[in-house]
């Protein structure tokens, strides 16, 4: 099974392995995957949501009806809906977004693929999506799916890890390089 053999472990890795086993038993494996997305995307817009999602302030009862809206309104409902709602009732949603990674790990191992995690100062188009997509195919021979997350702090450029391998050519990370070049020189 692709689930033993991919390396995801804690709480989410758990949680994770759950839901995948799951999805792929009822053949629904995109589906929850594309749900998941788009909760996420909520997630990184709505400041109320994510507080909502990492506050332990928040009671549970409080916290399932929130939820419970924000799915309705979303459009997230099957498996995807009610695993947030078990997160929630067992007071763990607030490591949803580690569960989402470490599902789409074990996607991406289902289906031959390899993942990178890609951190960039603003959203990238889908045409530099493809682009980097068919970089990354280039070196390792396999399809890779994209984990995305937006960081201003790193000014510019971007960040790819992928397996045990990481390119930083961020703006960030060049100026600090200069920076201590002066400080060494002077």
């Amino acid at each position: 099974m692709a689930a033993e053999n991919t390396s995801v472990s804690g709480v989410s890795g758990r949680y994770a392995t759950a839901l995948f086993e799951l999805a792929r038993d009822q053949k629904v494996v995109d589906e929850v995957n594309a749900d998941l997305g788009r909760f996420e995307g909520l997630l990184s817009e709505s400041a109320d949501l994510t507080r909502l999602v990492r506050s332990p302030v928040f009671a549970a009862e409080t916290q399932s009806r929130a939820l419970s809206a924000v799915l309705d309104k979303a459009g997230i409902a099957g498996i995807a809906a009610n695993f947030l709602k078990v997160l929630t009732a067992n007071r763990r949603l607030f490591v949803v977004a580690d569960v989402i990674r470490a599902y789409r790990a074990l996607v991406a191992k289902f289906k031959g693929e390899a993942t990178a995690d890609v951190t960039v100062a603003e959203a990238l188009s889908d045409k530099n999506l493809d682009a980097l997509k068919v970089a990354l195919k280039s070196v390792t021979g396999k399809d890779v799916a994209l984990n995305v997350k937006i960081d201003p702090s790193i000014i510019g450029g971007l960040v790819v890890k992928l397996g045990s391998r990481m390119i930083d050519s961020s703006l960030r990370t060049k100026l600090n390089s200069i920076k201590h070049a002066m400080k060494e020189a002077g």
